[in-house]
């Protein structure tokens, strides 16, 4: 299950780290962090998992809840490598869980 639906106070913080208060198992809320730069790249203008460092050739990242609170989505205006941006996004909610109150990548 993504983590969001145990989560609150969801934000990004410096352009790529992903900061909230994820629940546990004993239903105490806990801060959490995860540096999506370990796990998320930017190819040529677009999002991938499995990579690192898309902050780096980033700007106005940002996170929201879209779809009736089923999707958390990372925004960011992603550059290539002719220096063209993209608007992108990448559901979240893909390969970010929540372990027993700490961010999982899956």
């Amino acid at each position: 299950m993504s983590f969001h639906y145990s989560a609150e106070e969801i934000r990004i913080d410096d352009g790529h780290i992903l900061r909230a208060r994820l629940q546990n198992g004993n239903g105490d809320w806990v801060d959490a962090e995860i540096d999506l730069n370990n796990h998320i790249g930017n190819d040529n203008g677009s999002f991938f998992w499995d990579g690192e460092g898309f902050a780096g050739s980033s700007e106005n990242v940002h996170f929201t809840i879209e779809g009736d609170g089923s999707v958390p989505v990372l925004r960011a205006t992603l550059f290539d490598g002719e220096g063209n941006g993209h608007e992108r996004d990448l559901n979240l909610g893909e390969r970010i869980g929540n372990n027993d109150g700490n961010f999982a990548y899956n």
